[in-house]
């Protein structure tokens, strides 16, 4: 079977990736992710916050901020705790392109676009084959309208796509109030990908010591539907490179996203649960499915579940809720 794909112009041979994550820290970990067969790899991301403080600005932006954007401060562990700089990221790019050659995908995260999109600029002349910026940003301020939260992340890819040439991907979230004309109008302005979804890291509290926890829990493969719903109504509609990059806890879950029509499935905590030789049983796993199914290649099965390639596309829209409560009488 043939697992090659095209994800934002890169050729991978696998529609499975490794998002974003702290295995990635270590080349050798990399250089295990292309022998078990992952089609790329997205590196750990850095973080805004990281790359102002180096440059001595940090605490006068938290300090400017904190009441504004609670995740720059109160939301994020602390910056100490992220031991990879700058520089040293920018030298696992340099050494995973001596090591692999499946494409590696350097990662940004940030809330704004002042002081640290240069970067993106650094790492690809490290060579980085693509980017992929994750904006996380929530918006607290409750005098900040729809519309400047769009600018934001438009003003974004805006100075990215000015500053490299390599193909840029959008982490989103799935929180904008008209999903569909945003994933449009990042298109126009010249994003390569959009990846569905990013899950804020939400706070909880712990009651006896009233203070915030910041516990990390991984996806679950129940928590497919959102991404695959928007990656089966996006397909075919905007021309983009479509990423799914929640849930994908085994080749079920990649079946099912590229059935909707994504290009590749991202995941990690298959890989924190069962260790990066899982990529390889994934794959196989995949391949076995599409020979049972006559599939030779992904092309041949990718979008066939989306919505405009459906007998029944309203199984996507509101008919279909008022059918799932009826069925429960």
């Amino acid at each position: 079977m043939d697992l090659r794909t095209t994800y934002m112009g890169l050729k991978l041979k696998s529609p499975i990736v490794v998002s974003a994550c702290t295995l990635s820290e270590e080349v050798g970990n990399i250089v295990q992710m292309e022998d078990a067969g992952a089609g790329a790899v997205v590196l750990f991301s850095l973080f805004e916050e990281q790359l102002k403080k180096e440059e001595a600005k940090y605490e006068a932006i938290v300090s400017s901020t904190s009441n504004m954007f609670a995740e720059a401060s109160d939301f994020f562990p602390s910056l100490d705790e992220y031991h990879k700089g700058s520089d040293q990221y920018l030298e696992i790019i340099r050494k995973a392109k001596e090591k692999v050659k499946i494409p590696i995908i350097a990662s940004l995260n940030g809330i704004t676009n002042e002081g640290w999109i240069h970067y993106a600029k650094q790492m690809e002349q490290a060579g980085a084959d693509g980017l992929e910026v994750n904006i996380f940003f929530i918006p607290a301020d409750v005098h900040l309208s729809t519309s400047a939260v769009e600018y934001r992340y438009l003003n974004i890819i805006d100075e990215l796509k000015a500053t490299v040439k390599i193909p840029v991907a959008v982490k989103l979230n799935p929180y904008f109030s008209a999903m569909g004309n945003m994933a449009k109008r990042m298109q126009e302005y010249k994003a390569d990908a959009l990846v569905l979804f990013n899950r804020f890291y939400q706070p909880d509290f712990d009651i006896n010591k009233l203070t915030l926890l910041h516990n990390l829990q991984y996806s679950e493969s129940n928590e497919i539907r959102l991404p695959l719903l928007w990656i089966a109504l996006l397909y075919g509609r905007v021309p983009i490179s479509l990423a799914a990059t929640t849930g994908v806890q085994s080749s079920i879950e990649v079946i099912k996203y590229i059935l909707a029509g994504a290009d590749i499935a991202m995941t990690a905590s298959a890989l924190y649960k069962n260790g990066i030789g899982y990529l390889k049983t994934m794959n196989k796993e995949l391949e076995s499915w599409m020979m049972t199914k006559g599939f030779e290649n992904i092309d041949a099965f990718k979008g066939t579940m989306s919505q405009q390639h459906i007998s029944d596309p309203t199984g996507y829209e509101r008919a279909n809720y008022i059918k799932v409560l009826e069925s429960q009488k």
